[in-house]
């Protein structure tokens, strides 16, 4: 059985996007201000048959995180994370929480982590497939040589992450 996914849209200044939740944990962070229809799309490939509602109360406890990271009174999160993923993606998730507040890495140090500095490619696909944006920081990978590098967050939302803990 599947599980109910909650969500509702996190608002802060001019910055907006989905928050989704269920019963085990975050499961979803959606692009800057993208509607809905993206957690939709996501949850019927990843999540299939779940319902999703929206439930703004369910939410509410990874909202007042947000609030504060946002607000430059949190530097991590403490509530529980959910995300389905391989096993390849799942071991890059885990390594990006490694990454402390208001540091940087690139796809190569990730690779070189995990023990396969060839597999840089990979490890981007991976980063670019991670569900909970923020909580799982992939906003601190940039490329090797320092250039802020895709996001599906968008890079304005990347750029915002960064100033935020200090970057750039």
């Amino acid at each position: 059985m599947q599980p109910t996914i909650y969500w509702t849209m996190f608002k802060y200044n001019d910055t907006q996007f989905t928050l989704a939740t269920t019963d085990e944990g975050l499961c979803f962070t959606g692009a800057l201000n993208k509607d809905e229809s993206e957690l939709l799309e996501w949850a019927k490939k990843c999540f299939k048959g779940s319902e999703v509602i929206e439930d703004a109360e369910k939410v509410a406890p990874y909202v007042q995180m947000f609030n504060e990271y946002f607000a430059g009174e949190r530097t991590q999160f403490d509530l529980p994370i959910y995300y389905r993923g391989t096993a390849f993606q799942e071991r890059i998730w885990q390594v990006l929480q490694d990454i402390p507040y208001g540091e940087t890495c690139s796809y190569s140090d990730i690779a070189q982590r995990i023990g396969n500095p060839k597999a840089v490619r990979a490890v981007g696909g991976a980063i670019g497939a991670n569900p909970v944006m923020i909580v799982v920081p992939c906003h601190r990978v940039i490329g090797k040589n320092g250039s802020l590098t895709g996001f599906r967050g968008g890079l304005e939302l990347k750029k915002l992450l960064l100033t935020i803990e200090g970057i750039k």
